[in-house]
């Protein structure tokens, strides 16, 4: 089953290409798909028919994690929506070629989601998980979507399209989450294992309604019916599709489904049998009142799914069996009849029928094989409409006479079949209307101008149904033995259920006397007085529906317009309001963590505690800028020290680092601020803020200690000692899990690195005008190429410079390096590692840009930024891959140990190749991030500072002068 479903995928991915290639006729090549679906299911009818009819499934492994896989089934009821799909599929996309104009501009898009489509639907009906089968059933509404918004310039589309997808993705939602309680409750996903739920349970009830949502919405019932009417802007394959075999038959389908395990439940046939009957009258009501043909058949749509519902909602073993022969009958006529109206509609340009007139004479087959259509949707013998529709007549006479095991009462019986004869008899008059519309000759109006002649390719899907309609009529005993393993489901029933054309005088066959003739009488009163039912004074849900479009419109309007008004402090106090609000009155009230709190392990952590609670708070008071940056310093390094004294002396190392790169660049930017913050005064709104901030702050905390309290599970954390030394060859279990325990996220980490250096560099330099990372040479003095402690000291301002920092740079800047270098051998097993060696190297950097500028940070790294990142980022790849080339896995470590002369017994893990690539990519950050945030702001102090050309100045030097050096 899975190939079918591949199959339809890859022709719809090819069918693009094909439209470009050979145009319109690429339908003929994608009708084979699911032509060869059908012909394939034909082929295990024997096996999932009948009496012993068997269930084929087919699983494969998805996403195991959630339980979610790909489940396929083929049963009875399946077979036989999945040959209703596959075969009114090919029709239609044969009947395309010659609907679709040549060299359509939007047809390849078309070709493919209609392709697409037809795949969703069936992969729906097959599936045996209700997650899978929730998937499909969203594809059907995206593609549908983009089907009903074919012609994406009219607004008809547009709107159609988008209330489609609104309305179904509701039931969607609400049936995912009926799904997930009812596949919690039964312990698996499987449709299987949710049937032998008990139908009892206020969790399985709320379920079930949920479920019911979705089905209803989908298969367009009162109240939802609105949007299907809507959706007959769609190209008419589409409309033949959709309303005949795909998406609105869904919530038949799951209905059916469901309906053996679930029919007994207490809100199952009130709710279905309710709406199903509402929506058939109310369909045939405004179906009898449309001008527009296609309209007409789309409100009869409408009416014939609350039918439908109706009776696969009934739950006996009769209305099962009519209920399944009634799909069959409706996807058969209804297909042919939107077939027709395309075909009228090229031909005579119009589908209004009050502009058609004396069609029948030139299309005379067209027009017999619409009656025969058009005959089984009104229920007339000898056709299979009638054959279905006699036989759910006979399931409700039982629920009448004796309940038949529903628990209906006769009464409410008696005004369901009433309700149901009363849609029949509209169902008849609402065909007649569509028949004498479209081919009826019409007093005082003119047979159509320019009639074009209809191909015979064109009529033939048409003729197919149609003529299947009447054929299959004549074998009902063989379609009830067929459609046993379906309705053999239910318990049995008062009489024993069969398809026929003839059972007799029979209460069944006076109701459809009743509504045919009453249909017939109906329409011939229509015609005399010219009647067009309507009834303004009624709820419209379409009204309703745009009523509640245009209040959520206005609301999104009034909430932006207060809500997003570009004030930075406004946003962020509105998300830690909520954060206080929500999680924070859930912490005040379960005050459980609090009772095994300790606060410090020793007088030093309380000290050093104390210490950082005030620098915080006298960096938030700080008006001078490098003050307050300063004391953001202290904090930081105030929490090192606490890591320090807990025993985490990597954590520690890499925590100073960090803070001393920070500070240096708040120092480098902090240079074209102000020294000060403004001096506003202590406003209610500033009060209001400092208050919202104190309290987010201190719900951080408590929520920090609150983890840490209510753990009830052993952290995953206690079982990294042991694989760090026995699968990473490591004693240091922080570097180890950076680089192999949890190596794809630092992986992850590294490339988001990149990414955002390459971003933030890109941006500062578009800013500032500059074209690449690097200083252009600097031009060095005649007569001073040596002597020189910094390679290019001499370009800096005499008045700026530092010997003894000149000197203390040169004497430490190589041991700095080295030391970097140990850190990255050494971080296995002790402090250090890539990143924290990667900083060290950066610190050296930075300090020869604090001692020499810009020019000497060149010539101490004359390197593009970007190289090294990109190598970086290649090594720590390349160190990922290279375990494949052995017969690994990515990123698997190998523990080396070999003897070297004069140097003794070496221990080299793998892993470490990675931690180089961490150091490439860290040290290339900070290469950018000096030159950018470094170098570019320098160049722009320099321009600012630039005087006239005059004697002396710098201006008229040979050496460009520079604001990086120490000051």
């Amino acid at each position: 089953m899975l190939f079918l479903l591949l199959a339809h995928l890859v022709a719809a991915a090819l069918a693009p290409a094909l439209v470009r290639g050979i145009d319109r006729y690429a339908f003929l090549i994608l009708a084979l798909v699911p032509g060869a679906s059908f012909v394939w299911l034909l082929t295990r009818g024997p096996d999932v028919t009948g009496v012993d009819a068997r269930t084929l499934t087919e699983t494969y492994e998805w996403v195991p994690t959630i339980g979610l896989e790909i489940a396929l089934r083929l049963d009875t009821l399946s077979w036989t929506l999945a040959l209703l799909v596959t075969g009114v599929g090919a029709l239609v996309l044969f009947y395309c070629t010659w609907y679709f104009r040549s060299f359509d501009p939007a047809l390849w898009r078309f070709s493919g989601a209609f392709t697409a489509f037809a795949g969703s639907m069936l992969g729906l009906v097959l599936s045996r998980d209700v997650l899978l089968l929730y998937v499909f059933w969203e594809l059907t509404t995206v593609f549908s979507y983009i089907l009903v918004g074919h012609n994406p310039e009219r607004v008809a589309n547009r709107r159609a399209a988008m209330t489609a997808l609104i309305v179904t993705t509701f039931g969607g939602l609400a049936m995912l989450v009926g799904f997930v309680m009812l596949g919690q409750t039964a312990g698996s996903y499987r449709i299987d294992a949710i049937m032998e739920l008990s139908p009892t349970g206020s969790a399985t009830a709320t379920a079930i309604a949920l479920v019911l949502v979705g089905a209803v919405s989908k298969s367009a019932l009162v109240p939802f019916h609105f949007w299907l009417p809507g959706a007959m802007a769609a190209p008419t394959p589409v409309s033949a599709y959709l309303h005949a075999a795909a998406m609105v038959k869904a919530g038949v389908f799951l209905v059916a489904v469901m309906a053996p395990a679930f029919a007994d439940l207490a809100l199952w046939r009130p709710t279905l049998l309710v709406l199903g009957v509402l929506t058939m009258i109310v369909g045939g009501l405004r179906a009898l009142g449309q001008h527009d043909v296609k309209l007409l058949l789309a409100y009869g749509t409408v009416s014939q799914l609350g039918f439908l519902v109706a009776i696969v909602g009934l739950g006996t073993r009769a209305a099962a069996l009519a209920g399944i022969a009634m799909v069959v009958a409706h996807a058969l006529f209804k297909a042919a009849l939107f077939m027709v109206v395309g075909i009228v509609d090229h031909s005579a340009h119009t589908r209004d029928l009050r502009k058609l007139s004396g069609l029948r004479p030139v299309m005379p087959w067209l027009f017999g094989f619409t009656v025969l259509a058009a005959a089984s949707m009104a229920g007339v013998p000898p056709m299979l409409g009638f054959v279905a529709k006699e036989s759910v007549y006979g399931a409700f006479v039982d629920v009448v006479s004796t309940g038949d095991g529903t628990g209906i009462g006769p009464v409410a019986g008696a005004l369901v079949l009433a309700g149901l004869v009363l849609g029949s008899l509209l169902t008849m008059a609402y065909s007649l209307r569509f028949v004498w519309g479209v081919f009826g000759n019409k007093p005082g109006v003119e047979q159509p101008a320019d009639l074009v002649p209809v191909p015979v390719g064109f009529a033939t899907p048409t003729a197919l149904l149609a003529t299947a309609s009447l054929v299959l009529a004549f074998f009902g005993t063989g379609l009830t033995s067929l459609w046993a393993g379906y309705d053999h489901q239910f318990p049995e029933g008062e009489h024993h259920a069969e398809l026929a054309l003839w059972h007799g005088l029979s209460p069944a066959l006076g109701l459809s006397i009743v509504a045919v003739v009453g249909g017939i009488a109906l329409f011939a009163w229509q015609q005399r007085r010219s009647f067009v039912p309507s009834a303004p004074w009624m709820p419209s849900s379409e009204r309703a529906y745009e009523g509640i479009m245009r209040s959520t419109d206005r609301l999104a309007v009034e909430v932006t317009g207060r809500t997003q008004r570009g004030s930075l402090p406004f946003y962020l106090g509105s998300i830690l309001v909520v954060v206080l609000l929500v999680p924070g009155t859930a912490l005040v009230m379960n005050r459980t963590w609090t009772e095994d709190v300790v606060w410090f392990d020793s007088a030093a952590q309380a000290v050093v505690a104390v210490l950082l609670g005030v620098a915080a708070v006298l960096t938030v008071r700080s008006r001078r800028r490098l003050k307050a940056v300063l004391l953001a310093g202290v904090a930081g390094y105030s929490t090192a020290m606490l890591f320090l004294l807990h025993g985490a002396p990597d954590l520690a190392l890499t925590q100073v680092l960090v803070e001393t790169v920070t500070l240096v660049l708040f120092v480098l930017v902090l240079r074209r601020m102000a020294p000060y913050f403004s001096d506003r005064p202590l406003t209610r709104a500033r009060w209001l803020r400092v208050g919202i901030g104190a309290l987010s702050g201190v719900f951080a905390s408590g929520l920090a200690l609150a983890a840490a309290g209510v753990r009830i599970g052993d952290p995953i954390s206690d079982a990294f000692a042991e694989g760090a030394v026995e699968y990473g060859g490591g004693y240091n279990i922080v570097n180890v899990t950076l680089v192999d325990i949890r190596v794809w996220d630092t992986m992850g980490e590294l490339s988001v690195l990149v990414v955002a250096a390459t971003g933030v560099a890109s941006l500062i330099f578009l800013i500032t005008g500059r074209g690449g990372p690097q200083s252009p040479a600097a031009p060095l003095p005649e007569g001073e190429a040596t002597g020189r402690w910094l390679r290019a000291g001499r370009t800096l301002d005499p008045e700026r410079r530092s010997i003894v920092f000149e000197i203390v740079t040169r004497l430490v800047f190589h041991t700095v390096i080295l030391f970097s270098v140990w850190l990255i051998f050494s971080g296995h097993n002790g402090p250090g590692g890539g990143f924290a060696g990667g900083l060290m190297a950066g610190l050296a950097l930075m300090v020869r840009y604090l001692a020499g500028g810009r020019y000497e940070l060149d010539e101490a790294a004359p390197v593009d930024a970007g190289r090294v990142l990109g190598l970086g980022l290649a090594v720590a790849t390349v160190a990922a891959l290279v375990p494949l080339a052995f017969g690994g896995q990515v990123f698997q470590s190998a523990i080396v140990k070999f003897h070297l002369f004069a140097i003794g017994d070496i221990k080299l893990v793998t892993s470490l190749f990675f931690d180089l690539g961490v150091y490439l990519v860290v040290v290339g950050l900070m290469l950018d991030v000096l030159r950018s945030l470094g170098g570019g702001i320098d160049t722009d102090i320099e321009t600012d500072d630039e005087g006239p050309d005059l004697p002396g100045s710098y201006a008229d030097r040979d050496t460009e002068p520079l604001t990086g050096g120490v000051r």
